[in-house]
């Protein structure tokens, strides 16, 4: 049993045994267990006994070797059963927290025949590879393969990001809270509402500040809050001044127990342009109300082109463009995103001589689903009626315009300098490469956008990655999967560690991850259909 044992790997640097002492890591703790083996996957260190985890919950001592206790996962195009089975690469399977060592001997995985012929469609992830850390070590998988006849390398890895955080847009007018307020989990800061984009509501959750600028509650509920977020599960939040939240990936948010249903087609304005010629003829005027732009059709351009009479309608708010009106009431959970709960509140009067007695009015959300219908009686007074089927039929076909309200949940992540050792000596190569779109970018196998400007910040929807994808550390911070593919001549002359390269018959043999002969499980996953093969980068291959 070694002092220290690692995750690398790698073989010991042959140097003078008194320099050799000097580097060579050593226990935190001179009166560490003999029992206990201590990691240096993160800088925690963690000093783990036999049968149990570290605080990661991501490795494990087993019988005197670090174990990884999550499966790699890896991506295959064509998959009959994309089921999350573990099977170990060879050998013992992983032990969970707490528990005795499995037996070993487990069987090969069903789903792949050995025919290496398909290698181009098969893709190692990121997802459960381990780290570089302590920053020196190459990647975990270095991975050679052949795609569309030409020699590729994916360089595989999982970052621990501090200077990460998740983008939330949530489809919704209703009110969640003032710009800039702050955004709570559990009682602790972890955010704040940033501005809205059209039909949604928009968070910033997570980042540096929260996770190390605070005291120690608040970046564990930020890291804990983050994994949640990013493994597509059900968080529930508090704005301060505004609404309660559950937010989830792919679903739809739930503001104030009430779960949302539909975005809104446009704002009131382009509500009324894009239905005008549907409602004239049937309404002598049509108010859409907006927290954002009220529109009415007989003032607006869409109505004057189409010959229809001014109504003598008096709008509170502030008047922008003809038919277009600013402020008619505050945010919140009524009428088109607004507080109002009476639509005839934001009318101040009629004109006399202009209005008259049996117009008719609409008055609709930008949803479709507040609508009433109303006629003047003698004094110029609206009077709700029955709503006429050919008008209803618009109202109807406004909901149906209106897409599905969800929540979308983007991972920011910079992928700073241990990321970019793990590929080459020389990072800012990598650097270059990547914005010359010489390097394609993924994270477990999903499509990363890289930002402009210096570094690589990448962003990636969270739904178009593997289940699990996010783990974290107690430093704390977020362990994210990252995939570098590149042509094998780009690799080596950025200076990449050719010595390290595996071929993917290797990987399939027996994995990358392992330390003193101790095995790592896999998963097999199908491939999003939505995502474009990570190998496929034309622009990469041409």
């Amino acid at each position: 049993m070694t002092e220290h044992t690692k995750t690398d790997g790698l073989p010991a640097i042959d140097m003078p045994p008194a320099q050799d002492a000097q580097l060579r890591s050593a226990p935190r703790s001179e009166r560490m267990s003999a029992s206990k083996i201590e990691c240096n996957a993160c800088p925690v260190l963690c000093q783990i006994s036999e049968g149990r985890t570290g605080a990661c919950d991501r490795y494990a001592n087993q019988a005197g070797a670090l174990v990884r206790v999550d499966p790699v996962v890896l991506l295959r195009r064509e998959l009959a059963n994309p089921e999350p089975a573990l099977v170990p690469f060879a050998g013992a399977a992983p032990v969970a927290d707490g528990a005795p060592a499995p037996e070993s001997g487990a069987t090969a995985d069903p789903d792949w025949n050995g025919d290496l012929l398909l290698a181009d469609q098969v893709f190692v992830t990121g997802v459960g590879s381990s780290t570089t850390y302590p920053d020196y070590k190459p990647a975990p998988f270095i991975v050679a393969s052949k795609a569309q006849g030409v020699d590729m390398v994916t360089v595989v890895t999982e970052g621990i990001f501090s200077y990460c955080s998740f983008k939330v847009k949530i489809d919704t007018d209703r009110f969640l809270g003032a710009e800039q307020a702050n955004v709570r989990y559990r009682g602790e800061v972890v955010g704040h509402v940033t501005t809205a984009e059209y039909g949604s509501q928009m968070l910033s959750l997570g980042g540096v500040h929260h996770l190390t600028g605070g005291s120690k509650k608040e970046g564990r509920m930020t890291v804990e809050l983050m994994q949640l977020l990013g493994n597509k599960q059900a968080v529930e939040c508090s704005i301060d001044g505004g609404a309660t939240l559950v937010v989830q990936a792919g679903r739809a948010p739930i503001v104030n127990g009430v779960e949302e249903q539909r975005m809104r087609v446009g704002c009131g304005s382009a509500a009324v342009g894009i239905f005008a010629r549907q409602l004239a003829g049937h309404a002598d005027e049509v108010v859409v109300v907006d927290d954002h732009i009220t529109g009415v059709l007989t003032e607006h351009q869409a109505g004057r082109c189409l010959g229809m009479a001014p109504s003598g309608i008096q709008m509170r708010g502030r008047k922008s463009t003809p038919g277009r009106y600013f402020q008619v009431a505050n945010p919140g959970n009524g009428w088109g995103g607004t507080d109002i709960a009476d639509p005839l509140s934001i009318i101040e009067g009629w004109e006399d001589g202009v209005a008259r007695p049996g117009l008719r009015m609409l008055m609709t959300s930008t949803t479709g689903e507040h609508a009433q219908w109303f006629v003047l009686d003698e004094q110029l007074r609206p009077v709700e009626h029955e709503m006429p089927p050919e008008v209803r039929r618009v109202v109807e076909r406004i909901g149906e315009n209106c897409e599905s309200s969800l929540c979308s949940v983007l991972f920011l992540g910079g992928a700073g300098g241990s990321l970019r050792a793990g590929v080459t000596e020389n990072p800012v190569l990598l650097t270059r490469s990547i914005k010359r779109t010489l390097v394609n970018v993924t994270c477990g196998g999903a499509p990363a956008y890289v930002w402009p400007g210096g570094g690589i910040t990448v962003m990636v929807d969270v739904t178009r990655m593997p289940d699990m994808s996010f783990g974290t550390v107690p430093t704390p911070a977020i362990v994210a999967p990252i995939e570098f593919s590149m042509r094998m001549d780009e690799y080596l002359a950025l200076g990449g560690h050719g010595e390290h390269v595996m071929s993917l018959d290797q990987v399939l043999a027996r994995g990358a991850w392992h330390q003193d002969g101790a095995p790592q499980a896999r998963r097999w996953v199908a491939q999003d259909q939505a995502n474009p093969w990570p190998l496929g980068h034309v622009p990469m291959l041409g």
